[in-house]
């Protein structure tokens, strides 16, 4: 799946490629690793 990280007032927020809210993050390395487990199930 590709998604678009963005930094968002002290957090980050993960979106897909066509721009819906998928979920936020405390870092970008939270929001890999949250991104692995999705694709990976």
């Amino acid at each position: 799946m590709k998604y678009e990280i963005r930094r968002v007032r002290g957090h980050i927020e993960v979106y897909s490629k066509d721009g819906k809210f998928l979920f936020s993050a405390d870092s970008e390395l939270e929001a890999e690793k949250e991104m692995e487990e999705i694709e990976a199930a």
